[in-house]
Formats: structure tokens, sequence, C-alpha cells
């Protein structure tokens, strides 16, 4: 088990409660690198003796790692680093590659799963007529049983009359009959997390949250998939390589 890193010292110009100063310094941690994901965190009673502070200020700093999003408690088993994917704007690949990519366990649970008519965005981005019907596939994304996000995926039911049969993983179900997306366009945007939605992610009433949009497409070029996800803004970091153009190559 890792220590905190070296350097915590009391900043007596800093008119902040003991447990902030302590909460900060090891967020800086996490963030250095220091601890790594699903990393068990060192208990009360071992930061209170490493670093010469009150139980009930080690207590009280880890309840802020945890308010933050850095730190998820298991009952029984104790403190650990939350899981946070990096995932890269120009790969489409599902929740669940993603998390198996880096070892993690990806879950689903499931909110709703049914076919529907589908509504005038849903005609729109999945270029369908007025009556068609789509399926609407409702769940929570969990990375080792932590909510990672709350997802609504919206397929044509002409392609998935029984959303009931898929289990982990859509793309997973899609490719088995000949409709795994090849292209999307995603549109990323933060929001604040209402009353319901901060229910869903486990997060307070407020909280910044990204919201995706993505369409997937097929080979041929036909809408696939509309998919709205929430993602917790703590666990969630997007990625893009910007390359300038040559010189003398049209801009």
């Amino acid at each position: 088990m890792n220590t905190p890193g070296p350097g915590f010292q009391v900043n007596l110009d800093d008119n902040s409660p003991l447990y902030m100063q302590l909460a900060r310094k090891l967020a800086q941690d996490v963030r250095d690198g220091r601890y790594q994901a699903d990393q068990a965190l060192p208990s009360e009673r071992m930061l209170s003796e490493q670093l010469d502070v009150s139980r009930v200020t080690a207590r009280k700093a880890i309840d802020q790692l945890v308010e933050q999003g850095l730190v998820v408690r298991r009952r029984g088993s104790g403190n650990y680093i939350a899981p946070r994917i990096e995932q890269p704007l120009s790969n489409l690949s599902s929740f669940s590659e993603q998390l198996q990519q880096r070892g993690y366990t990806p879950r689903s649970e499931w909110l709703r799963r049914e076919v529907v008519l589908a509504d005038a965005d849903e005609q729109l981005s999945l270029g369908l007529s007025p009556g068609a019907r789509v399926a609407r596939l409702e769940r929570l994304r969990l990375a080792d049983d932590v909510v990672m996000a709350y997802e609504i995926s919206v397929i044509p039911a002409t392609v998935l009359p029984r959303p009931e049969g898929v289990a982990a993983s859509l793309y997973a179900h899609l490719g088995k009959s000949g409709h795994m997306p090849v292209r999307a366009l995603q549109h990323i945007r933060a929001m604040n997390a209402d009353a319901e939605l901060a229910a869903r992610l486990d997060v307070p009433e407020g909280r910044a949250v990204l919201f995706i949009t993505r369409i997937g497409y097929l080979e041929s070029g036909e809408p696939v998939e509309l998919t709205h996800s929430y993602c917790r803004s703590d666990h969630y970091d997007f990625v893009a390589e910007l390359r300038r153009p040559t010189p003398g190559a049209p801009a």
C-alpha cells in the first residue's frame, strides 16, 4: 500500500481547516499518479499516524475526496481510488471495450429495454419515417461497481426488434447481426445535473457532467445508433490529438 507523498505540513497562512489542507494534499497525490485507480487508500488510522493528524481530520479529508469523486467507499473493505477513463476522441469503441482495455470490469444496470414509437428527434437523427418504431435502451454504466454514466441508446426496431436480448455490450450484439457502427459523429458539452440525474449518477445536485450525443453509422452511411450519455466528469477525460497542417498543404 502506498503512503502519502512527502511534504505535507500545516500551512499557517491558509485559513482553511486542516482537513481541507489534507484533502488537497491527498487529491494532488492521486492526480500525480502516486495512487492508481482501484488501489486502496490508507485507512484513517494509518493516515493519522503517518501524517501526525487526528483520526477525525483524516476521516473528514477522506470524506472530501469521496465527495469530489476521487475516492469510492466499499462497505466492509475500505476506501479505493475511483476508476477514470481517458478516451481518445478519434476512436469509435464501446463502453465495455474502453473499460476492458484498462483492466476494469464493465457492467450495465438496465433501467428500461423496450420498443416504442420514435419521437421527432429520433426520427430526424436516424432518418426514420413518422410512425417508425425504435428500440430504446436505458441503463447505468458501471466500472467495478462504480457508476460512470447514465445512457439512453436508440436503435431502429428493424435492426433491433428484441432489445431485451442485449446483454453487456450493445455493440457486440449489433456486430452479431452485421449492424456494428463503423463511424460516428459525437457532440460533447457540459451541463449541470438536476436532482433526478444526480441521483442516478450518485453525485450532488448541480454537479457538472458531460453530455454526449453520438450518432453511429454503418459502412453504407445509414444511421443505426443514437446514444445520449451523461458521464461523470470526475471519471472521464476526453483526449484529442491535434496536428498543424504541413507547409503548403490546403488549410
